[in-house]
C-alpha cells in the first residue's frame, strides 16, 4: 500500500464523553491526493494532529448525513479557509449534501463576507464544489478511482460504502451498515477494509446511559453490524486487513480491545486492527498514535 490512512475518529454515534474517542472521520492520503472521509466532531483537530496542513485539503467524502458523519464538515472547510486555504475543494456525498453546505455558508454569511473585505480572502462559497452521488462510479481522476455501493442502514436510504483504488492499492469503507452480504463482493481483494462494528454485550449499558431504552436498542440492532459479522464480510471478501471502526460502544470502561478481538476472531483469522483515534494503518500493520 502506498500512501497513508489515519483513523481520526473511531466512535460510533454523535455523543462525546470526557476522555473518550471522537465520532467518525478518516484521513486517506493516496496517489498524491488528500482525502477526508466523513466529518464527525473533532475532524479538524484530528487532521491537524495528523500533521496535515488544512491548506492541503483536496477531496471530502461523506458516506451519509447522520450527524456523527457530517456535523463538522462546514467548520472543517471554514477553518481551513481561515488558515489560508486558497485552492478548490470538492465535496462528494449523497443527495442532501448540497443543501447542508448551502445552509452552512448562509449561516456564516456575515463572517465570510466580512473576511473577504477585511482580510482579502477568496470567496469560500466559490471554492467548494458539491457532487451528490448514488451507487456506481463516483470519481475517475487519473489513477484514482472511487466507486460507491448502497448499504443497509435503516432508516437512512442514502448511505454508501466507498472503494478507493490507485495503482493496485484498494481501500474500502463500509460506512454504517447492518450485515450486508453484497459488501463482500464490493470489497473483494481490498488491501484494507474499514468496517463498522458493534458489541452486543455493550449495547444494553449504552442504551441505559443515553436514556432512549428500547427504541435506541432496536435501531442499533437493525442498522449496524456486530463485530463477528464484520469478520464474516472480511473473510468472504478475502481482504488483506480488517480494521474495525465506528465502534459501538467505543467508550465503555468495561470493554477493551481484547473483547473486540475475541468477538471478531470467531469469523476472521486474518490481519486485524481495532480502531483508535490517531492510529496510522497500513496493509502491513499499524503505528500507535
Amino acid at each position: 500500500m502506498s500512501g497513508r490512512l489515519v483513523l481520526l475518529g473511531t466512535k460510533g454515534g454523535p455523543a462525546i464523553r470526557p476522555g473518550g474517542p471522537w465520532p467518525t472521520s478518516t484521513l486517506l492520503e493516496l496517489g498524491g491526493r488528500t482525502v477526508v472521509v466523513d466529518c464527525g466532531l473533532g475532524v479538524t483537530r484530528g487532521v491537524t494532529d495528523a500533521g496535515l496542513s488544512l491548506k492541503a485539503l483536496d477531496l471530502v467524502f461523506i458516506t451519509h448525513l447522520h450527524s456523527d458523519h457530517v456535523l463538522e464538515l462546514g467548520p472543517l472547510l471554514h477553518t481551513a479557509w481561515t488558515a489560508g486555504l486558497a485552492t478548490p475543494v470538492t465535496l462528494f456525498g449523497p443527495v442532501g449534501l448540497n443543501r447542508y453546505w448551502q445552509s452552512f455558508v448562509q449561516a456564516l454569511e456575515f463572517d465570510i463576507e466580512i473576511r473577504i473585505v477585511d482580510e482579502g480572502r477568496p470567496d469560500l462559497r466559490k471554492m467548494v464544489e458539491v457532487v451528490e452521488f448514488g451507487e456506481g462510479e463516483v470519481l475517475s481522476d487519473g489513477d484514482l478511482s472511487v466507486t460507491a455501493l448502497r448499504v443497509d442502514h435503516p432508516p437512512v436510504t442514502e448511505c454508501f460504502a466507498l472503494r478507493f483504488e490507485h495503482q493496485g492499492t484498494s481501500i474500502v469503507f463500509s460506512a454504517d451498515t447492518a450485515f450486508f452480504p453484497p459488501l463482500a463482493d464490493f470489497a473483494r481483494g481490498a488491501d484494507i477494509l474499514l468496517h463498522e462494528a458493534m458489541l452486543e454485550k455493550g449495547v444494553e449499558r449504552l442504551v441505559a446511559r443515553t436514556g432512549n431504552g428500547a427504541r435506541l436498542r432496536e435501531h442499533l440492532m437493525a442498522s449496524h453490524s456486530l463485530a463477528g459479522e464484520a469478520g464474516t464480510i472480511a473473510a468472504r471478501a478475502g481482504v488483506g486487513r480488517l480494521v474495525l471502526n465506528h465502534l459501538i460502544p467505543a467508550d465503555d470502561p468495561d470493554i477493551g480491545e481484547a473483547d473486540w478481538v475475541e468477538a471478531v476472531r470467531k469469523t476472521w483469522n486474518g490481519p486485524l486492527t481495532i480502531g483508535r483515534d490517531g492510529l496510522v494503518v497500513t496493509d502491513k500493520g499499524e503505528d500507535a498514535p
